[in-house]
């Protein structure tokens, strides 16, 4: 009966990277009744309504160093605790799963102050703040890479992978008049777009035109340059919905290093030349991309030394040994977790069932 069903609330936000696995779960939970946590403003505002009710607390991230903005910083963080428990209470919700994130460090405490159980998923190698402070009052800790547990001594960690849509997992048809025997290479600069890349590609684009490649380049909607570009071997678009399409057809990805773009990469077995986002918390698509680069799964470039030349040569050597490229999709097909979402899945019920049946007996 739909009284009977678990309610499980779940905190995730900010970019794709933490909302996409989270709603993987979320729908091999189907007779779960779940509602979101999210922040004003970020992207969970689009793509979460459709499935699940959004409540929203204002929060600000933990990226600065210490000073006088922190003391508003843990106020904001101990008022956002503070409404969370109401929220808990007030929805008679029986755990929480939580993908992370600064939206993370209010929902685990606030969890643990009303004595729920807490699921975390970690998806990148180096975890974030918030798991390295909070995953100890955690029941469970989830990673995407078995690298991460290197980072949490302290803490018991099932490595899981790192879920995605569940598009993924089938076969998609790319809807874009791009030829079947061309080599494709696809630009993917994050949710956010990267235009670093986005130029290095663009002054790159010529050569690889000439030799028969054709691009599909996902600008973003932050670069002021993304139509200055016209060929008809190339298709500029902020975005693609399409992704697994887009990458099960490609020949070659060029991307930023984020988890949630990485695991996609395994699961569609793209092989990648990889440039990590400089500038991303403690550096941590650095740590990413090394777990690609140990095994040989892609190439890795620092944006500082990546030069136009440097990437047009490597890009065509590339296409140009199609042995070398076979290599490296085998590679990256073997760092994927196809079952993630399902074996995420699994560490809630088991959790959160187990804990319902013992209040549910403790009720009798």
């Amino acid at each position: 009966m739909p009284d009977e069903s678990i309610r499980l609330l779940i905190a995730a936000s900010g970019t794709g990277g933490h909302i996409f696995p989270a709603l993987a779960v979320a729908q091999q939970l189907p007779d779960y009744q779940i509602e979101w946590l999210g922040v004003p403003n970020r992207a969970e505002r689009q793509l979460v309504p459709e499935y699940y009710p959004l409540h929203t607390i204002t929060l600000e991230g933990f990226q600065q160093r210490l000073g006088l903005g922190t003391l508003s910083i843990f106020a904001s963080l101990a008022s956002s605790i503070f409404r969370v428990q109401r929220l808990l209470k007030t929805g008679k919700f029986q755990g929480v799963f939580t993908t992370g994130g600064y939206i993370g460090a209010p929902a685990i405490i606030a969890a643990r102050l009303h004595g729920l159980p807490v699921i975390l998923h970690e998806s990148n190698a180096l975890p974030g703040k918030v798991t390295r402070w909070c995953s100890r009052w955690c029941s469970a800790v989830a990673v995407g890479f078995e690298s991460a547990s290197e980072y949490l001594p302290k803490v018991k960690t099932v490595y899981v992978g790192t879920p995605v849509r569940s598009s993924f997992q089938h076969p998609q048809k790319l809807e874009l008049p791009i030829p079947e025997e061309v080599p494709l290479i696809v630009v993917v600069g994050g949710s956010q777009g990267a235009v670093a890349v986005n130029q290095l590609v663009r002054q790159c684009a010529q050569a690889w035109f000439n030799a028969g490649a054709w691009i599909v380049h996902l600008t973003g909607e932050k670069d002021p340059e993304a139509g200055m570009l016209e060929h008809r071997q190339y298709f500029p678009m902020p975005f693609y919905e399409n992704m697994a399409g887009l990458l099960q057809r490609a020949n070659l990805a060029i991307s930023r290093a984020g988890a949630g773009t990485l695991t996609e990469l395994a699961i569609a077995q793209t092989p990648a030349i990889l440039i990590p986002y400089p500038y991303a918390a403690e550096d941590h698509q650095a740590y990413n991309a090394a777990s690609f680069d140990k095994i040989g799964a892609a190439l890795v470039f620092r944006q500082a030394k990546l030069t136009p030349q440097l990437l047009t040569s490597k890009v065509l050597h590339l296409l140009q040994t199609p042995q070398v490229l076979e290599e490296m999709t085998k590679k990256t097909a073997s760092l994927a977790v196809k079952d993630s979402a399902e074996r995420l899945a699994t560490q809630v019920r088991q959790l959160l069932e187990n804990k319902h049946k013992k209040s549910s007996r403790g009720g009798l």
